[in-house]
């Protein structure tokens, strides 16, 4: 070959060096192109064929070096549709053949790119800055599962969200084990307790047996006698008497009076009769008037007023509830009591009715907790106020045979009056055990045609799950709820969508509600740098690189966009590489030249 071999080898490697410095040039121009691709040359020498003692360097050729499979770094965005692609893989996109009416017509060719600053459109397509449309597959509301496999071209309309009905509630609080209720008094046994006497309509579950009164009782607190070594007082302790005497603190004097439900007892000096004491009489004389007047004593077969322990203990009997007083609060205070002194029968009231009715609207309202308030609506997306309240109904701290119960309730109609409905027991008793947990556990239960304020909703289920409500100690007293949530909602327009950093499209609605529409499809190739490179950094599918597959690709950040994968400074370093090899492959040509021309003058 010779020196004209050399001469055509240098012209190669001009024309490699120039194809090298192109490329370099559009990853310069493109180095702020969003999720742009870089093209690195790869030379290739071209050998000749001789002898093994004859072999030479060769001559050059270029060829392309893609970086496809080599990401940008992501930066965030503040648009809610852009996307990047953390990991690999590419958009399945598609592009407008033509349009008809202003409404694009697709060719049917998927096309792949990495450029994520898609925006919607006026049609409801999510396009991005080079002109390509989104695929993805649509979400089945019902379900929240993609409705097939296949990418199609997404489109958002302005469509109304239909409206669906409450058909599930999921509920759990915690309720106070001592609620407290507007009569709760802490000193007053069951008073913190739905008292079934206290309504014309017996709010518990329907068909609850009428419960008899049962005896209660209220115990004051332990005093001592004015002995010069104080003992504590006993039955026979005097209602008045000198210092050092078997007598109460403080003494009762003619024309001091306790008043027991309503019945006045007067202090007389001497000579009592009917509803007098005198007052040298004994504790147990003044327990004994105290019995006659509640009908607590024999031969009542409740237990009859005691002292123990200089404590007395006043039982209200099946008859009436407990008031007492005294107009000498020194002296009854000398007895363990201060100011009224109240307590309130157990049991009493009709047959369990499941309701509240109008009348008993505040007495309800007194003996039960709030138990939180949720929006809930009918078929056709009218919303309705779901109240809820909390009625304990038995307590474990009352002895034997008792356990702690609730009943739930919801209101029917917040407007009720006389013997209309306004409360709806749900029909289950709740009971807890010592460890605070249900026992036995009500997982769920089913409200039947439930109807609050004339909206039927139908029968919905109320879930609470294994541990979703529990009884323990509370200072406020309230039901503390932590979970109150329903399925339902009203019809409501799309607003915007936004994409999910688990790769979903989601639709924000006029209601509120934010639905996955769509999941967007990531391709991957098992020949991804072997893609066609197209306009607007997209790419087309080829032999070499094989079809795209899906369900292998990176995860999907939202509000975020790839960068471009060019290093400035490493082009630059190329760049000084290609323009000194290229400045080398000139001089060849200088040198030939010289060569050639020596060449010639030797013949002249």
């Amino acid at each position: 070959m010779g020196i004209f071999g050399a001469l055509t080898t240098s012209v190669a490697g001009l024309r490699a060096n120039s194809y090298a410095l192109e490329n370099i040039s559009g990853n310069i121009a493109n180095s702020q192109t969003t999720a742009f691709k870089r093209i690195d040359t790869s030379f290739k020498d071209i050998i000749p064929d001789t002898g093994n003692t004859a072999q030479l360097a060769g001559s050059v050729t270029a060829g392309s070096r893609s970086t496809n499979t080599i990401a940008g770094s992501v930066q965030s965005a503040a648009v809610s549709t852009y996307m990047a692609i953390n990991g690999d893989g590419f958009f399945a996109v598609q592009k407008p053949g033509s349009f008809s009416d202003n409404n694009p017509v697709f060719d049917g060719v998927d096309r792949y790119t990495r450029r994520g600053d898609f925006s919607l459109d006026k049609n409801g397509y999510l396009v991005n800055g080079a002109g390509y449309f989104l695929q993805g597959v649509p979400i089945d509301p019902t379900t929240g599962n993609p409705s097939g496999s296949v990418p199609e071209v997404l489109r958002f309309q302005n469509d109304f969200l239909p409206s669906q009905a409450t058909t599930r509630i999921d509920y759990r609080a915690n309720l106070a084990s001592y609620p407290l209720t507007a009569n709760h008094e802490k000193s007053v046994p069951g008073s913190e307790l739905l008292r079934p006497a206290d309504f014309a309509s017996n709010p518990r579950i329907l068909g609850t047996p009428m419960a008899p009164f049962t005896d209660s009782s209220r115990t004051g607190t332990s005093q001592n006698n004015k002995l010069t070594i104080p003992a504590a007082i006993g039955p026979t302790t005097t209602l008045s008497g000198a210092a050092n005497t078997n007598s109460i603190a403080s003494n009762f004097a003619a024309g001091d009076t306790i008043t027991v439900n309503g019945t006045v007892v007067t202090f007389v000096a001497a000579g009592a009769v009917g509803n007098q004491l005198n007052v040298t009489d004994t504790i147990a004389d003044l327990l004994a008037k105290i019995d006659s007047i509640t009908g607590a004593g024999p031969p009542s077969s409740t237990p009859s007023s005691s002292v123990a322990s200089g404590a007395l203990t006043i039982h209200t009997g099946v008859s009436f509830d407990l008031t007492m007083s005294s107009s000498n609060a020194a002296a009854f205070g000398a007895l363990g009591f201060t100011g009224t002194v109240t307590a309130l029968r157990g049991g009493g009231g009709t047959a369990g009715t499941g309701v509240v009715i109008g009348s008993d609207n505040q007495t309800f309202l007194d003996e039960s907790i709030s138990g939180g308030a949720a929006t809930a609506y009918d078929g056709n997306g009218a919303p309705v106020s779901m109240q809820l309240r909390w009625a304990k109904i038995d307590s474990a701290s009352l002895g034997l045979g008792h356990v702690d119960t609730w009943n739930l309730f919801y209101q029917v109609n917040p407007s009720a009056t006389g013997s209309a409905v306004a409360w709806q027991n749900v029909g289950t008793d709740f009971t807890f055990g010592p460890n605070g947990q249900m026992n036995p556990v009500v997982g769920q239960i089913t409200l039947n045609n439930l109807t609050v304020s004339g909206v039927t909703l139908g029968n919905v289920t109320m879930a609470f799950g294994t541990g979703g409500l529990t009884q323990f100690a509370d200072t406020n007293g309230n039901a503390q709820v932590n979970q109150l949530q329903q399925d339902g909602y009203a019809a409501g327009q799309l607003q915007s969508v936004s994409v999910s950093n688990d790769g979903r499209v989601v639709g924000s609605y006029s209601n509120g509600r934010n639905i996955d529409l769509a999941e967007v499809s990531v391709a991957t190739f098992n020949g991804a740098d072997f893609l066609k490179r197209i306009d607007g950094g997209a790419f087309e599918v080829t032999n070499e690189s094989g079809e795209a597959l899906f369900g292998k690709g990176g995860s999907i950040s939202g509000s975020s966009l790839e960068s471009s994968n060019t290093d400035i400074a490493d082009e630059f370093t190329k760049l000084i590489v290609t323009q000194q090899a290229y400045s080398a492959n000139t001089k060849v040509i200088t040198t030939a030249n010289t060569m050639v021309q020596d060449l010639l003058n030797v013949m002249r």
